[in-house]
C-alpha cells in the first residue's frame, strides 16, 4: 500500500504517522516530508544522497525530492505536510534544495512533534511545523534547484502525475519521450520495484483517497476524476489496495474530516 495517502499538498494538510520495519521504493510528491528514526536504524535516498539514520536522527524532504526507505529493524515518525502550511518558509525555498537532508532532533522539538497530530489545532501544527524548519534552517546550507528534466526517473513521475486522470499509458509515455516501451518497463520495474501500471493505479487510488476524505465529491464522480472509466475496476482496485469500499472508506474519513474541520475553525467575533 502506498504510505502517502492523501498526502499530496491540497491546502494545509498535515498527516503524522508512526510504523516500524518501514520500507517504500522510490518515489515523489509535491509536500514536504520529515522523518525522524525513535529506534533502531533507516536506510534513506534522497536524490543522490544516500543517509543512514539512528535514533534522534531526520530528514527532511523538500518537495518533488526523489527519494526512498529500507528498514529491517527501526521504529519512526513520519510527517508528511504542504508547502501552503508553512508558506513563509516555503516560499522562501521555492528554488532551493538542502545540500544534506539530515538532522538531528533534540529533545525539545522531539517532544513537541509527539504532542503534534491530526487533532492539533492549525494554530498548533503551524508553530511545530515552523519550529522545525528553523532548526532545520540553522544548520543547514542550500543550493539553487537544477533543473530534473534529464532525470529519466524524474520525467516518469511527472508525467504520471499530470496525466493520471486521463489514459496514463506506458505507450503514451514511450511516445512522448522517445525511448522504447520494453526499456522503459524494465528501467522502472528494475528503480521503482513495482511494475508502471501498478504505480498509476495506487497513485490513482491514493488521489482517490483524498478526494474521498476531504471533499463531498460521490464515489461515482470520483473515479471518473481518478481516471478510472470504470466504476466496477476503480471499486475492484479500491478495495485491493486500501482493504476497504470506497464507501465505506469515505463515510469515515469524510465524517473525521469535519470533525478535524470544526474543530480548527474559529468564528469572527
Amino acid at each position: 500500500m502506498f504510505y502517502q495517502f492523501e498526502h499530496f499538498g491540497r491546502g494545509e494538510h498535515f498527516c503524522r504517522e508512526t510504523g516500524e520495519n518501514f520500507s517504500f521504493p522510490i518515489h515523489m510528491h509535491n509536500s514536504f516530508e520529515l522523518i525522524i528514526i525513535l529506534s533502531g536504524s533507516m536506510d534513506i535516498t534522497v536524490g543522490t544522497n544516500k543517509y543512514t539514520l539512528n535514533k534522534n536522527e531526520a530528514v527532511f524532504i523538500f518537495p518533488h525530492q526523489l527519494h526512498s526507505l529500507s528498514s529491517l529493524q527501526s521504529k519512526h515518525i513520519l510527517y508528511i505536510f504542504s508547502p501552503e502550511i508553512i508558506k513563509a518558509y516555503s516560499s522562501k525555498m521555492l528554488q532551493k534544495i538542502p545540500i544534506s537532508n539530515k538532522f538531528v532532533i533534540d529533545k525539545h522539538l522531539l517532544a513537541l512533534l509527539r504532542k503534534t497530530d491530526e487533532d492539533s489545532t492549525t494554530v498548533e501544527k503551524k508553530g511545530t511545523l515552523y519550529s522545525v524548519c528553523a532548526a532545520f534552517d540553522k544548520i543547514s546550507e542550500y543550493t539553487n534547484k537544477t533543473s530534473d528534466k534529464n532525470n529519466l526517473l524524474y520525467r516518469i513521475f511527472e508525467f504520471i502525475e499530470r496525466e493520471y486522470n486521463k489514459d496514463c499509458l506506458l505507450k503514451q509515455l514511450s511516445d512522448e519521450l522517445s525511448y522504447d516501451y520494453a526499456y522503459l518497463s524494465r528501467f522502472f520495474k528494475r528503480n521503482v520495484g513495482i511494475t508502471f501500471n501498478d504505480y498509476v493505479n495506487h497513485f490513482r487510488i491514493s488521489k482517490a483517497c483524498e478526494l474521498l476524505s476531504t471533499t463531498d465529491t460521490s464515489v461515482v464522480k470520483c473515479a471518473a476524476e481518478c481516471g478510472y472509466s470504470s466504476l466496477r475496476s476503480f471499486n475492484r482496485n479500491f478495495k485491493d489496495i486500501v482493504s476497504v469500499a470506497p464507501t465505506e472508506y469515505k463515510r469515515k474519513n469524510f465524517n473525521i474530516c469535519l470533525d478535524a474541520k470544526e474543530k480548527n475553525y474559529k468564528p469572527s467575533p
